[in-house]
């Protein structure tokens, strides 16, 4: 379970990273890929031995989610572990995981998917108005996409994330350093989410399901602010900052 954490945690991070390189070329209007998962394989699969690294990043997502079962099922480390709220966290977050190495091992394996994740977000939404109280259904998930957002920014400027770190192990520069890392990119991670879980709430709210947007496109509505592209660089950066932490904690977590 070590190594499976670690190597998601990895897998995770070169994902986030290439995302945030992806939007810094849309910001500097030098790039027409789309910033989120697909694009970053796209890119991974263009790089020498393409195919290898696209498949190792699906085998870390597997262990990421085997690795987040296994808290459910066992606990976390840390002293509050075991608490049942900690549990069906793990829960959500193995399931989230295992969407997401599907996704990437059916693209190592030659499908090409659904299509970009803006596209995947509006079917679902369109799929979703469909129910029996649909538009209440999308309102409220965009809600919790978007508090998810405001609790991850929250915890990176809080920097909870220390108590999952090996401090003990690493120098003061390199704790400086990882705590540049968490806190930017968790605050940049966790806008994106708002904004996303707040561009589903509208399409509920005007029940139009158009309106949904995935990552791609949230992060391109940045460009559009008043900051003009300078915002869009500073979530960019901030995302492939994320990333260069991920890579951190598959060093420094505490498993």
């Amino acid at each position: 379970m070590e190594a499976a954490a670690r190597w998601g945690l990895a897998a995770r991070g070169a994902i986030y990273f290439l995302v945030g390189l992806l939007a810094l070329r849309i910001a500097f209007g030098d790039g027409g890929e789309q910033a989120d998962r697909g694009g970053a394989l796209e890119e991974l699969a263009a790089q020498p031995f393409g195919a290898f690294l696209v498949w190792a990043v699906g085998i870390g997502l597997a262990g990421m989610a085997l690795w987040r079962l296994s808290e459910a099922a066992f606990g976390a480390a840390g002293p509050d572990g075991h608490k049942p709220s900690k549990r069906l966290l793990s829960a959500a977050r193995a399931v989230f995981y295992a969407f997401a190495a599907y996704s990437v091992l059916s693209f190592a394996a030659g499908e090409k998917g659904s299509g970009s994740s803006d596209q995947q977000s509006r079917d679902i939404t369109s799929r979703a108005m469909e129910l029996p109280a649909g538009q209440w259904l999308v309102a409220l998930g965009g809600l919790a996409v978007a508090g998810a957002g405001l609790w991850i920014a929250i915890r990176a400027i809080l920097r909870k994330y220390h108590k999952h770190l090996k401090l003990s192990a690493m120098s003061r520069r390199t704790k400086q350093a990882v705590d540049v890392l968490g806190v930017s990119g968790g605050i940049a991670r966790g806008v994106v989410f708002a904004v996303a879980g707040a561009f589903a709430v509208q399409a509920a709210t005007h029940y139009d399901p158009d309106e949904a947007k995935g990552l791609d496109d949230t992060l391109r509505t940045f460009s559009d602010t008043p900051a003009g592209p300078w915002l869009l660089v500073a979530i960019a950066a901030g995302l492939a900052l994320f990333g260069v932490f991920s890579f951190a904690m598959a060093r420094w977590r505490k498993v």
